[in-house]
């Protein structure tokens, strides 16, 4: 079993947010558009974010935090796999 994984870095937080962020917003300017267009911008963007914000971080920010954890320890696991076998073959080749 390998160690827990780390909190990831700022830059993959970073791509993280924007990978939500940026579906949610146009998903939700599609579906809202219509029912929004009579309103003045600023009452369109806190509609808009009213609704997007608490999707992006209490549905898809933990989703795709755990999708990252798990890619970051499979690789962790091949790279520790890699690094086992890359130390037993050299303890064969020094007998």
């Amino acid at each position: 079993m390998s160690a827990p994984t780390s909190a990831p870095t700022v830059h993959h937080r970073v791509l993280l947010t924007w990978l939500a962020v940026y579906p949610a917003i146009t998903v939700a300017s599609l579906l809202l558009g219509p029912y929004t267009a009579h309103l003045p911008v600023y009452l369109r963007t806190f509609v808009l974010t009213a609704l997007v914000v608490p999707v992006v971080v209490y549905g898809l920010m933990p989703l795709l935090f755990k999708g990252h954890a798990a890619t970051i320890g499979r690789r962790r696991e091949r790279a520790e796999r890699a690094s086992r076998e890359a130390v037993r073959y050299s303890r064969k080749a020094v007998v």
